[in-house]
């Protein structure tokens, strides 16, 4: 009784950090022969907090090689960078990676989440050279609300609303974003008609019903027609974050030509794919990032 009793405080514990014990497990990233990786690695410190990337890159490659920064969902309140991997597409084509971390609710509140995936490629922009990277092929991919920070790092481009803690880096412009079932409204998620969430007031904490404040921590108010190009994808029955913004966001890449691909998958749920449609996937967002290179 008392095992289980300690078992329970302990979940307890990691689920009021916005971690889940199945959070912690997960399988090292398998790259190809030739790569390098680096765990770790503190791009930026903020209050005591230290926040880390993970990169695998190829610095024996005769030209610097295109990246991929990952960044991984969970509402902003929790997920860990650990929890990804994928990413054999990327280096089967010569990609670099970089996996990162960034302060989730329960340590600081928005728009901190922001801040820190801006401060993150500003790190490896302003690390290129050493790293082996091009600076001129960074790809920004996400997921749900890594698919927002994704959407927002590469559409402020040089906006440096939120780049207080990493100021010193002129011209920011990715080539493309990979957003998946990301939020591009968040005042929508919080209030709109469709799908709600208390992921998103909790986020916003004290700005939960400041409009103006909202609308800069939404992507969707920062695209113009000289926007990055932007890949989705969304399942047309995801019950956690409204297929509708995809919806919206396609429709206003197109109204202003922006490149951009939509892939609905049919039934759809949050990311939870079967095994052919993720394949699909991977295959249409390599061709995509071809086309733009």
């Amino acid at each position: 009784m008392r095992i289980l009793l300690m078992i329970s405080i302990i979940a307890c514990s990691l689920a009021s950090f916005g971690q889940t014990v199945s959070d912690t497990v997960y399988k090292p990233v398998a790259y190809p022969k030739g790569y390098e990786s680096k765990l770790d690695v503190v791009y930026t410190t903020v209050n005591g907090w230290e926040g880390k990337l993970d990169y695998y890159i190829n610095p024996n490659s005769k030209q610097p090689t295109p990246l991929v920064i990952n960044i991984h969902g969970g509402g902003w309140n929790h997920g860990v960078k650990e929890g990804q991997g994928g990413f054999s597409s990327f280096f089967k084509a010569g990609f670099a990676v970089a996996n990162i971390e960034y302060r989730l609710t329960p340590r600081a509140k928005a728009p901190a989440a922001i801040e820190d995936t801006r401060c993150a490629l500003i790190y490896l922009i302003s690390h290129a050279k050493e790293l082996n990277i091009d600076p001129n092929k960074i790809v920004v991919m996400g997921g749900s609300a890594g698919g927002h920070l994704a959407l927002m790092a590469g559409l402020l481009e040089n906006n440096h609303l939120f780049d207080t803690n990493c100021l010193g880096v002129e011209k920011i412009k990715v080539a493309a974003i990979i957003n998946k079932y990301g939020i591009n409204d968040v005042w929508d998620w919080a209030y709109g008609p469709n799908i709600t969430s208390k992921s998103a007031t909790n986020w916003l904490g004290s700005k939960a019903k400041d409009e103006v404040f909202i609308k800069s921590v939404s992507p969707i108010n920062y695209i113009t027609k000289n926007s990055p190009p932007i890949f989705i994808v969304h399942g047309n029955a995801d019950p956690t974050v409204s297929y509708q913004q995809s919806v919206v966001l396609h429709k206003k890449l197109m109204d202003l030509g922006v490149k951009t691909e939509f892939i609905t998958v049919e039934g759809g749920l949050h990311g939870k794919f079967e095994k052919s449609k993720n394949d699909e996937i991977n295959l249409a967002i390599m061709k995509f990032i071809a086309e733009v290179f």
